[in-house]
């Protein structure tokens, strides 16, 4: 892959072209700013790049928002000592957002995946949202104790409520974000579906619904061994719901 790396800081540069060097990836271009990574894209046309966010003269998010005009834009891998960017990372289409200093091993991931993707997959990413309009997540963030994780909405199977937070059941286990479930049934309705006041679904993960005593319902899902209740008032859409799949 060939990669372009912006960091304005020195040593933390050097670092991560080392790793990309020693991975077997190619380094066409260093970068300390915003401007001169987006003079280095457009000259190298590189196919992923590392990207700092607080830079002078032009931030990595303005950057990635530049880049994203191109005909050909890069994938975009953030790299920063911040957490608290990851959120307008994935608004500015980022497939990957690492804390200083970057673990070899996150960012070699982060690599293989970009690396990875299929070419339907890599258009979405890339693909100029309409800018009146709000960007579509294919990404949750959530902080963890190797600080800010983004999962695939693809990789998620249900939310519940969890007093103050979200729980996110996923492949790889459970996370706790800040999003309401109101926010992410809103944003995401045509692939998640409320089974109760407290649960909504990834409708691709739907397998079954199943009758108990007492007229109550739970449903299965595929993959996972794992029940939810349904709450009466949301059956009668969840089994219309079912007939239409």
């Amino acid at each position: 892959m060939r990669i372009v790396v912006c960091d304005d800081e020195p040593l933390a540069r050097e670092r991560l072209v080392r790793i990309v060097q020693e991975s077997g990836h190619e380094v066409v271009a260093q970068a300390k700013t915003g401007i001169e990574a987006i003079i280095a894209v457009k000259s190298q046309q590189p196919d992923i790049i590392l990207l700092d966010i607080r830079m002078p003269e032009m931030d990595g998010i303005e950057c990635a928002q530049e880049l994203a005009k191109l005909n050909h834009p890069p994938a975009i891998i953030f790299v920063t000592a911040y957490d608290h960017y990851a959120i307008a990372a994935l608004k500015a289409n980022a497939i990957g957002y690492l804390l200083k200093p970057a673990n070899k091993d996150e960012l070699l991931e982060a690599l293989h995946k970009a690396t990875n993707l299929n070419a339907a997959q890599l258009n979405e990413i890339r693909k100029l949202e309409n800018p009146t309009a709000r960007p579509v997540r294919e990404h949750i963030a959530a902080r963890t104790h190797r600080g800010v994780e983004l999962i695939e909405l693809k990789d998620i199977y249900y939310f519940t409520a969890d007093q103050k937070y979200v729980k996110v059941r996923h492949k790889e286990g459970v996370v706790l974000i800040d999003d309401t479930l109101k926010e992410l049934e809103q944003e995401f309705e045509d692939r998640l579906f409320r089974v109760h006041r407290n649960a909504i679904i990834n409708i691709k993960y739907l397998d079954f619904l199943e009758a108990l005593d007492a007229g109550q319902f739970q449903l299965h899902f595929k993959g996972i061994d794992e029940t939810l209740a349904v709450s009466r008032r949301h059956l009668p859409a969840l089994r219309e719901k079912i007939q239409s799949m």
